[in-house]
Order: structure tokens, then C-alpha cells, then sequence
């Protein structure tokens, strides 16, 4: 049953922007710490940033300045705003529940930044 799904990712010059979505269907949002994470090619999964269910974000060093951690409680949306992107912000952007708590990841959404 899918719980989690992410989009907005692509393949983008160093520099560039993406906005990236996740729609949960059955983790609440106002109730739960929401975070995106990033699987690199070497399949290390790393935490970008979370924002907890009243809206506080925190975010790793390595994107700090540059991303955006959002969501619309309504549309159980969680967005993250990147810009200013390097050759290391390629992988795989996934959103779950933070901790994860046994929530299964989705399928998450390709992130490519190359010139």
C-alpha cells in the first residue's frame, strides 16, 4: 500500500534548481516530524533536513543555506526547495516519517546534477 510519494526531480545544471514534493497518504503531517533523505549512487542514505509538526526545520551542514524544507498540512504535502545545486546533491530524494518508526520508504524521485 503506498504511503509515500515523491516527484519534482530531474536532471539539472550545478547551480540549478529543483522543487521536490512528497504526498503521504497515511502519516500525518500535523502530528509527525516529516524529513527528506538522499540515497548517493554508493547507496549511503543521508538526512537532508526535517521539519517537525509544528513547522521548525533543521538541516544537515552540507545543504544548509541552499535548501528549503516545506509543507501544507492540508494537502499532506512536504516540499524541499533546492537551489544552488552541486555534482554531490545527485541521488535519490526520498521522504518518510523522522525517525522512520517502521514507515517503508517510497520510490523516491532522481535528483542528477550534471553540466
Amino acid at each position: 500500500q503506498v504511503q509515500l510519494v515523491e516527484s519534482g526531480g530531474g536532471l539539472v545544471q550545478p547551480g540549478g534548481s529543483l522543487k521536490l514534493s512528497c504526498v503521504s497518504t497515511k502519516i500525518r503531517l500535523q502530528w509527525n516530524t516529516m524529513a527528506w533523505f538522499r540515497q548517493h549512487p554508493e547507496r549511503t542514505l543521508e538526512l537532508v533536513a526535517r521539519i517537525d509538526s509544528g513547522g521548525t526545520p533543521f538541516y544537515s551542514d552540507s545543504v544548509k543555506g541552499r535548501f528549503t524544507i516545506s509543507k501544507d498540512d492540508a494537502k499532506q504535502t512536504v516540499y524541499l526547495q533546492m537551489t544552488d545545486l552541486k555534482p554531490e546533491d545527485t541521488g535519490i530524494y526520498l521522504c518518510n516519517r523522522f525517525p522512520t518508526a517502521g514507515y517503508a520508504f517510497g520510490r523516491g524521485t532522481q535528483v542528477t546534477v550534471s553540466p
